[in-house]
């Protein structure tokens, strides 16, 4: 079964820093699809140890409902990275996000950790692409695993690597974007949408969400609560979407029954393509009601 085979929302995925604790404990009310608890670029040095801790405790704790809970490990170059994806599979989170993915051979060796720590078959990994040769190498990462899951944008450090600006359209980031939802859409993989620093530009964040969901991500992972509502709304099928999506379903079943092999709604010509995105429209407005998000 692939990801793509399986309605999860992950509109919404909030980095919350796992040196924290208040914030950890205010993530559990928060109207987030899925939880990043960090314990890589939001933690000082001298607070890893004590984030590990946290953050494995919070994890283990199951108190956040039917979020999806995932844990940012150091990347596996540095002191901490292994230790933290050792601590991090006797946790039992619902995900591993392991960052600095370069190739295939870090998803083995991700892979390989968590195998020889007993780590539960559903912890999935998570990789985040966000250099240069990583992202020339994403249809290669995509496929290299059952176990990966997700493919996340580090978009502030690809623009970094890139020399690039952070410009409204993000044309300077097109390039990188594009390949990677190719690999992840090549081989059934969820892709998430980097995060947007300036929080108090709504109107860009929106606009840039917009972006996003227009492209084909999947959700965008965020950096503050107060992008929390913008970011549901707009990555969830709307009214007018849904109520489309059920007369081009029910049209499409309609002239089945009746051994018609056109349907047409609204004087269109519907195809297979049209009914398969309809009935995910649906069954993602399902997903979303049974999480409890809703677009707040």
């Amino acid at each position: 079964m692939t990801q793509e085979s399986r309605i999860r929302p992950r509109r919404s995925v909030l980095y919350m820093p796992g040196s924290n604790a208040r914030a950890l404990e205010k993530a559990r009310g928060l109207a987030a699809d899925a939880l990043i608890l960090d314990l890589e670029d939001a933690v000082a040095p001298d607070a890893k140890e004590l984030a590990r801790k946290q953050v494995c405790e919070a994890a283990a704790s199951r108190g956040y409902g039917k979020r999806e809970i995932a844990i940012r490990v150091n990347g596996l170059d540095t002191p901490w990275g292994e230790a933290d994806l050792k601590a991090a599979a006797q946790a039992g989170p619902d995900a591993v996000l392991v960052p600095k993915i370069n190739s295939a051979a870090d998803i083995g060796r991700v892979e390989s950790i968590l195998n020889a720590c007993g780590a539960d078959a559903s912890i999935a990994i998570w990789a985040m692409l966000e250099t240069p040769i990583g992202i020339l190498r994403a249809e290669e990462i995509a496929g290299s695993s059952a176990r990966l899951a997700v493919l996340v944008m580090g978009t502030n450090d690809i623009a970094k690597e890139l020399h690039a600006a952070h410009v409204p359209g993000r044309v300077p980031m097109l390039a990188s974007l594009g390949l990677c939802l190719l690999a992840a859409r090549a081989h059934g993989k969820i892709i998430l949408d980097g995060v947007y620093n300036d929080i108090g530009n709504t109107e860009a964040f929106e606009a840039e969400c917009a972006q996003g969901q227009q492209m084909g991500f999947d959700g965008k992972t965020l950096i503050h609560p107060g992008q929390l509502e913008p970011c549901n709304r707009v990555f969830s099928p709307s009214d007018k979407e849904l109520e489309l999506a059920r007369r081009i379903t029910e049209a499409f079943e309609q002239a089945r029954a009746e051994g018609k092999g056109v349907v047409t709604v609204d004087g269109r010509m519907i195809e297979n393509l049209h009914v398969d995105n309809a009935k995910r429209a649906i069954a993602m407005a399902a997903a979303i009601a049974e999480l409890g998000t809703a677009t707040s």
